[in-house]
């Protein structure tokens, strides 16, 4: 190990994949009528997966916020249920409830996965991203902003499971969800 007088306070540059989902992101076109046609029926799909899922009291018990009575006034709601969390706590709420009952997307490659576990994460920031654009007086976010971050996270899952099969060297594959 180099002595600490060695080091260098200097970030390292990211590498080559992470700049590419990065530009990808940031850069991207206009996304085909297909594909959002597509991505809308996944918003459907997953949505009525989690009403489903909502019949499940397995399911319902974990709902909620982390300490009993933390609801938060303009919080972000958690479909079919009363509840109104912060983004991360509602994030996983609507994520648990999408995928509870496995019935929906999955993706076969070097790795398996599945694509609308990332839907939760991106309704929640979208609802609480809009709340706070209308408290500013600015127009809040489009469905069509949620379409777009929802192919995107599929492309970006979806092409990195393609040829990487994390499981393989004892990494689970949902790694894959946070990357996207």
């Amino acid at each position: 190990m180099p002595h600490a007088a060695t080091r260098s306070a200097l970030r390292p540059e990211f590498d080559h994949v992470i700049r590419k989902i990065a530009d990808y992101v940031l850069d991207f076109d206009r996304f085909s009528d297909l594909a959002l046609q597509t991505a809308h029926y996944g918003v459907m799909d997953s949505l009525a997966c989690a009403m489903l899922a909502l019949e499940f009291p397995a399911c319902t018990k974990l709902l909620g916020p982390v300490v009993p009575g933390a609801e938060m006034a303009g919080g972000v709601p958690v479909p079919g249920t009363e509840h109104r969390l912060d983004p991360v706590t509602a994030a996983f709420n609507i994520g648990a409830c999408i995928r509870w009952l496995d019935f929906n997307d999955t993706w076969l490659a070097a790795e398996w996965g599945h694509p609308s576990d990332n839907l939760g994460a991106i309704l929640a920031v979208a609802d609480y991203l809009s709340r706070g654009n209308i408290d500013q007086g600015k127009p809040a976010l489009q469905m069509q902003a949620v379409l777009h971050a929802m192919i995107q996270a599929h492309e970006i899952q979806g092409i990195l499971a393609l040829e990487n099969s994390f499981n393989s060297v004892g990494l689970d594959h949902v790694l894959l969800v946070r990357v996207a």
